[in-house]
């Protein structure tokens, strides 16, 4: 009987850390953390006076080390595959191919657009957000983040690339279903669970998106380029010629960019809630909005007002607590009589507070958290009722609301450059110390046989094309579930064979993750809730 023998496989495991690339790890480490706490003290220095205790700004600190203590532990995960296909295939060393992945999800995390940070948040309980710092918000920020980290490292040491983005995912639901049942609700009125099956679906679907796109791209490079080198494994650890090369490092490039650009805005969005929280005058309203935008803000919230007041019946009375009305509208999602006077009455009460000021930057210290947690409430109400057409506004009604609605996003959802700088760094670090584990299971453990030139790329190629896709349209979705699917849809396609314990033990851990991060977030909100 003749025993088919494997061509050699440069193991990622035989690697070490050399010298230069953990001196330009701890040099960019220090460079960051530099920049981020002079960023914040010149920050909360220009703000004035946030506090008249040490304690805020010691819960300040643990919460932001746990908040990238997250984005380290994704390191691990979600950014090692973006590196996998370029060492499997020996496109480029196990240590340059970290840096180089490292350098470009520093990029993407500088250019991200925001959108998957602020629309994580939205998952988040209403009156958790508008509470953040209080005790309870310290607790949800806590047991989520914590909920989190355990389970991404208890699945980073089994060597399973679990999703960093699903985890969270599973966190925030946990927390909302926790903080319904201890207000006697029903612990489904927690959540949002339109935005919830949105993301779900994202999640869902990108694996899928990735086994089977990866593999029709494969069969459509066979068809289409007839070079035979493309469809082989690496000889030994002899590199490919140039131009696969070019275009394994290009994709791992694009799947570094994608990621940075999604899952970094993860942590992004919790470390904003944190900083509202504790130094609130410094970081609940955009002290950086020019005065003449502040000018347009005043201008067409009028307008806005004035527009949703043609929908209020004749002889209405004026809604006596519009804050608690557009409160119980975003959580129930029911619209009453009261949601459309609510509404015109605070937009009214928004408006008159900038012009009273003349600038977010100016406005007081006592009221800075009431003025941005009415921002919140009118966004998110204006946001509910144009999802759902629940009201027939007119054409200018329409164009009214959501011009205002960008002006309070403005004023609210922002993201100074040194917390972007802070998870950049984190995701690049957490890259250099964990990466082996998961481009092991990528490379070696998914198909039987060696990933060809061909595999890596169309898997890669998908990946980055699907992140960044999902960037654009606000979803997060897993780095993990999409590389790791195209790599076995690639496998399956070139008929090479699964692993089919591998892939047993990832799907496991796709189904397991969601429960398991709701029972363990919901279960330290509660103890923390307790304790704080």
């Amino acid at each position: 009987m003749n025993t088919v023998v494997q061509p050699a496989r440069p193991s990622p495991a035989d690697s070490k850390n050399t010298p230069l690339t953990a001196a330009i790890f701890v040099v960019l480490l220090l460079a960051g953390l530099m920049y981020s706490a002079f960023s914040l003290r010149a920050d909360v220095t220009e703000a004035g006076p946030v506090a008249t205790s040490w304690l805020p700004y010691i819960l300040l600190g643990v919460a932001l080390v746990i908040a990238l203590g997250f984005e380290f532990v994704n390191g691990f995960h979600d950014t090692a595959n973006a590196v996998a296909t370029v060492i499997y295939t020996n496109s480029m060393p196990a240590n340059a191919a970290v840096v180089w992945s490292g350098c470009f999800n520093f990029l993407g995390v500088l250019t991200s657009s925001g959108a998957v940070a602020f629309g994580i948040i939205s998952l988040l309980p209403v009156e958790l957000i508008l509470q953040v710092g209080s005790s309870s918000g310290f607790a949800m920020v806590f047991a989520l983040l914590i909920a989190a980290i355990m389970w991404n490292l208890g699945t980073w040491a089994l060597g399973l690339p679990a999703s960093s983005s699903h985890t969270m995912i599973g966190s925030i639901l946990g927390v909302g279903i926790a903080n319904a049942m201890m207000h006697g609700r029903d612990g489904t009125s927690g959540v949002d669970w339109a935005q919830a099956s949105k993301v779900g679906y994202s999640l869902l679907l990108s694996p899928l998106v990735g086994f089977g796109c990866a593999a029709m791209l494969l069969l459509v490079l066979r068809a289409v380029i007839k070079r035979r080198e493309l469809y082989e494994a690496p000889k030994g650890s002899t590199p490919p010629p140039w131009y696969i090369r070019g275009l394994l490092i290009l994709t791992c490039t694009g799947v570094s960019f994608a990621h940075g650009s999604n899952d970094g805005q993860k942590g992004m969005g919790l470390i904003m809630l944190i900083l509202v929280g504790t130094v609130p005058m410094a970081y609940a309203l955009n002290r950086a909005l020019p005065v003449d935008q502040v000018t347009q803000f005043v201008a067409v919230s009028q307008v806005t007002q004035q527009s949703l007041q043609k929908y209020i019946a004749p002889g209405a009375l004026p809604a006596a607590e519009p804050r608690a009305a557009l409160s119980t509208y975003i959580r129930s999602k029911e619209l009453t009589p009261a949601v459309v006077p609510a509404l015109a009455a605070l937009t009214g009460e928004i408006g008159q507070a900038v012009k009273q000021h003349g600038s977010l930057a100016k406005v007081p210290a006592e009221t800075v958290g009431n003025v941005r947690n009415d921002m919140y409430l009118a966004a998110e109400a204006m946001r509910l009722l144009d999802k759902r057409h629940a009201v027939p506004f007119d054409a200018d009604t329409t164009a009214n609301l959501k011009a205002f609605r960008k002006q309070l996003d403005d004023a609210t959802k922002f993201i100074p450059l040194w917390v972007k700088v802070a998870v950049a760094i984190a995701l690049g670090l957490g890259t250099m110390v964990g990466w082996k584990r998961i481009v092991v299971t990528v490379g070696e453990k998914i198909g039987k046989s060696h990933l060809t030139y061909a595999q890596g790329a169309s898997a890669e190629l998908v990946a980055m094309l699907t992140i960044g896709a999902a960037d654009i349209y606000g979803l997060p979705v897993s780095t993990t579930h999409v590389l790791s699917s195209g790599v076995a849809g690639t496998m399956a396609a070139n008929k090479s064979g699964l692993q089919w314990s591998t892939v047993r033990n990832l799907a496991l851990a796709w189904v397991l993750t969601l429960p398991v991060a709701i029972l363990l977030s919901g279960s330290l909100f509660w103890l923390f809730s307790h304790i704080f």
